[in-house]
């Protein structure tokens, strides 16, 4: 939250007292009189006012300028949208309406900015409030100030303003306030705070630094690749550290006038290039934010070398014999020199020593860089037998190592034979080329071997070895064909070096070196490391992922043994296999659903003529993740369940799978509600009830099953179960009334034939057929019991016949009430008592008659309904006849009905008047109960 600053006034005058104090308004330069306009002006439109500014501002610059006003207010960088930075109008204290003169009415003010800039885009100025807020454009102080130049920057009303020296960043608004009497330019000043929101980053992520091995003890090295942090202050670098000092070695911060911080690395111990030439580790930067945040870098110091070692010769003193009948150019010996240093540190020269007599220095060549010593006169009578060759090992700065060759040269008599060699491979400066591929027995070369003198026998054989035979070329004497006696493999042995001996019967030796060297052909196909290539890779990878790195060789040479990677026929065309590097990749997404396993052919071909390849085989396994949910074989699922179906009995099967793989496939069911009346097997999804369903307690159930697999973090899914109890005759029908076999009814014996007399009135709970009800008389006794019947439908009782005077009496009607159920159907029974007679003169003796058990004989009849139970089975005769009937009962029983109600509404009527005029009374079952008060539900037969 931006505070609120103080209120700065500008130096120059008059208008400088608090808005909305009555003041005598001033003149302006070149404008007339201003009096007598206030309420003009403050009901003048934003645009009028700054066309008459603008057109007006070069002669009032004084009087503006005198009432400009500086706003400073601060806030942290990275607030989000709706911040309050401050109120204009409360820090400039501006009248608001109900302020100090609430009886004079106040023009409105309104807060404007001169113009929109970038600096607009992050502060919201509310136009009549003048509050400022922050906008949804989030403040980044490093993205406003680090690349400002050291002036502000004006874009209109709106300007950014930094240093990049100091932690200033302003953000600078220009705001009109009006209406005119309360006009002024208010500058604003917006202060962004710095927050800990960056880490110090290197600008390079190697940083190399060469440190000589001769460094003192506090040698300070500066680092010329500090960390940099966009923050500032405290919230800057402020401390480096090495991970790994290796005990010789730590960091010092040095910070300049500008407040910059430079590392410096600080030697500690002493350094050896020639025990160890370079340290690796790690620098790392951190900030004084809390939490600090840090940055890090390779430091790789390199240790130079410094001439700290000198030329060392291994032996001190070589004793080599030279015949005296050497040839001029004839090797000696080579003398070598090691310095442990490097570069030109390490170059070495050798010399002959002042104490090395001159025919010595004629007679043998000194090399001074190789060292070689050669024979560079020929040996005479007059040469000295034993020669003592000084030689020196010279380094830069540095004392001379010294060793001593003794020469003893033997005087020949006579001269040694002669080897004169004729070559028939390719030969150059003495050495042989041949192909690997060339048969057995290729000739090499002819060699003449004969004694200058012709008085000795010479005598020659091969010396060295290899596959390499020497033998008299016959017919010829002194002979000898060299021939090679195995085929020749380059990448066995390039080089070979033999020598033809040839010695005479006086012991002297002649050796003819010859060096055979080995031409390479493209005989070797390439070798994968592997023949079989297991890799396996998680699902859903990245593209271009890397699998492997194939990598085969050729024992042949050159362009030869080039090997290029290929893929297989087979591969699929996502798989990609860099031809030079023989990095395997995917270059899509891979779905173990899909696909799991993946099995193709790699080639390694070499750049030989003709090429030669190899093939291997690449098997990726698809490593399964949890990205299935559970998913059910349907999304709502229904059971018919017949009620009183047992407990945990099965209802049904929830079936559900996860494409997954392992524990990840792996699926629980749950119920998420019902878990009290329902259970589920959580292995087979069978679904039961914990007990017995009642269909007239509930007649369905609507469940929700939750599926969730074993994967970390686990998917779920859910479906909808809807069970519907099926109806089973389990309910007898409940007769409703009468309410009771004691309860009797007064016929009158004037009425009617046809005449309705009560009613039957039961209900069944049960649904279907198992709620279709059958109302028969299964007893009667009374004068004439067959005077009255009952409809087997609607349980309407009737008078058959005229009653006579005889008839008078009591009449007890035993009614059966059936459903229709299958298997079995259920039936109540109850009793109806209709007293004839024109009025109730003894109720106590018709109730000792209703008291007596009646002699009934039971009528064991179906009654006759014109409803088939569904489980019969229609007879496949004719069905047309059937329909015909059951359209002729319906269309019937339909007008029956409607006559009926016909008439019971006008015989309730005539009761109604009758009981008014002649007080008779009908006596109703177990007190005065209203027929029509009952709740009659109509019975809904459906087949199931």
């Amino acid at each position: 939250m931006g505070s609120r600053g103080e209120e700065l006034r500008r130096a120059g005058g008059g208008a400088g007292g608090l808005p909305g104090r009555s003041r005598q308004r001033q003149r302006r330069p070149g404008m007339g009189p201003a009096g007598g306009r206030g309420s003009t002006t403050a009901r003048r439109s934003l645009q009028h006012l700054l066309l008459f500014l603008l057109f007006v501002g070069p002669f009032n610059c004084f009087a503006s300028y005198s009432r400009a006003t500086e706003l400073f207010y601060s806030l942290n960088e990275g607030l989000p949208a709706g911040v309050l930075i401050g109120s204009l109008a409360h820090d400039l204290r501006l009248p608001t309406a109900g302020g100090q003169h609430p009886a004079a009415p106040q023009p409105p003010l309104s807060f404007t900015l001169a113009s929109h800039g970038s600096g607009g885009q992050y502060v919201h100025l509310d136009n009549r409030s003048g509050e400022l807020h922050t906008t949804a454009m989030e403040i980044d102080r490093e993205a406003l100030c680090m690349d400002s130049s050291e002036a502000t920057i004006f874009e209109g009303a709106a300007a950014i303003s930094s240093s990049p020296s100091s932690e200033s960043c302003l953000l600078l608004l220009d705001v009109l306030v009006l209406p005119q009497e309360y006009f002024r330019l208010v500058k604003v000043k917006i202060a962004i705070r710095d927050v800990n929101d960056n880490a110090p980053r290197f600008p390079v992520p190697h940083i190399i630094l060469s440190v000589p091995e001769n460094a003192p003890v506090n040698t300070r090295l500066a680092i010329e690749h500090p960390a940099l942090d966009p923050d500032v202050g405290t919230n800057g670098v402020q401390t480096y550290r090495l991970q790994d000092n290796y005990g010789v070695f730590t960091l010092d911060v040095e910070e300049n006038e500008s407040g910059e911080r430079t590392p410096y690395l600080i030697v500690m111990g002493a350094l050896d290039r020639e025990t160890r030439e370079e340290y690796v580790t790690v620098i790392v930067a951190e900030d004084g934010g809390s939490p600090p945040l840090v940055g890090s870098a390779t430091l790789t110091i390199g240790i130079s070398d410094i001439n700290d070692n000198c030329p060392q010769f291994s032996d001190l003193q070589l004793n080599i014999t030279l015949y005296g009948n050497s040839s001029l150019g004839t090797h000696v010996a080579t003398v070598h020199a090691v310095d442990m240093d490097l570069g030109s540190n390490a170059e070495i020269t050798y010399s002959y020593s002042q104490k090395v007599p001159q025919p010595s220095r004629e007679l043998f060549h000194l090399d001074e860089s190789t060292g070689i010593i050669t024979l560079s006169s020929k040996v005479d009578g007059d040469t000295p037998r034993l020669h003592r060759l000084i030689i020196l090992g010279n380094g830069p700065g540095c004392i001379p190592a010294v060793i001593t060759v003794l020469v003893t040269i033997i005087k020949v008599m006579m001269r040694p034979p002669e080897v004169i060699p004729r070559f028939i491979a390719n030969e150059v400066e003495g050495v042989v080329y041949i192909k690997e591929l060339e048969p057995i027995n290729t000739p090499i070369a002819f060699f003449t071997i004969k004694d200058p003198d012709e008085k000795y026998k010479v005598n020659c054989y091969l010396d060295g070895d290899g596959p390499f035979r020497l033998s008299p070329y016959k017919p010829y004497n002194n002979e000898y064909l060299l021939e090679t006696t195995k085929h020749l493999d380059y990448e066995t042995q390039q080089l070979y070096e033999i020598s033809v001996v040839a010695w005479n019967s006086e012991g002297f030796h002649v050796n003819k070196v010859i060096k055979v060297q080995v031409l390479d052909d493209n005989d070797n196909s390439p070798v994968f490391s592997q023949q079989l290539i297991e890799l396996s890779i998680e699902e859903n990878n990245v593209p271009n992922a890397f699998l492997t790195k194939l990598h085969a060789t050729d024992a042949d040479s050159g362009e030869r043994g080039q090997v290029s990677y290929f893929l297989g026929p087979d591969a699929p065309s996502y798989f990609s296999l860099d031809k030079a590097t023989g990095v395997l990749t995917v270059s899509t997404q891979l779905d173990r659903e899909e696909k799991e396993r993946y099995r193709y052919t790699v080639k390694a071909v070499d750049s030989g003529f003709p090429p030669r390849e190899s093939i291997a085989t690449v098997t990726i396994t698809v490593l399964d993740k949890n990205d299935n949910s559970p998913r059910f074989i349907n999304k709502d699922f229904s059971f018919f369940v017949p009620e009183n179906f047992p407990g945990y009995g099965e209802i049904g099967v929830i079936s559900v799978t996860d494409a997954d793989a392992g524990q990840n496939g792996w699926v629980a069911l749950s119920v998420l509600n019902g878990s009290d009346i329902f259970v589920i097997d959580t292995g087979k999804g069978v679904l039961r009830a914990k007990a017995s369903l009642d269909r007239e307690q509930q007649s369905s159930y609507v469940l929700w099953i939750e599926a969730v697999d074993g994967g970390d973090p686990a998917l779920s899914s859910t479906a909808k179960i809807t069970i519907l109890l099926l109806d089973i005759n389990d309910n007898p029908p409940l007769v409703l009334f009468p309410q009771s076999n004691m309860s009797y009814l007064l016929v009158l014996p004037s009425t009617l034939p046809g005449s309705p007399i009560t009613e039957v009135y039961a209900v069944d709970k049960d649904t279907g057929m198992n709620a279709v009800i059958a109302y028969s008389i299964i007893g009667r006794r009374g004068p004439r019991p067959e005077s009255f019947r009952i409809d087997p439908k609607t349980g309407n009782i009737t008078l058959e016949e005229s009653l006579m005077q005889n008839d008078y009496g009591l009449y007890r009607l035993l009614v059966k009430v059936s459903d229709h159920g299958y298997p079995e159907p259920l039936h109540s029974t109850v009793m109806v008592n209709l007293f004839v007679n024109d009025t109730v003169s003894n109720e106590s003796y018709i109730e000792s008659l209703l008291r007596k058990e009646p002699d009934l004989s039971i009528e064991e009849k179906q009654p006759q309904i014109s409803i088939e139970p569904t489980h019969k089975k229609i007879e496949s005769a004719s069905c047309m006849p059937t329909l015909v009937v059951l359209s002729i009962i319906s269309l019937s029983s339909i007008a029956l009905v409607t006559g009926m109600g016909i008439y019971i509404c006008l015989r309730k009527g005539q009761k109604h008047h009758r009981a008014d005029e002649n007080l008779e009374v009908q006596i109703p079952l177990n007190g005065r109960i209203n027929l029509h008060m009952l709740e009659k539900k109509p019975v809904e037969i459906s087949n199931i």
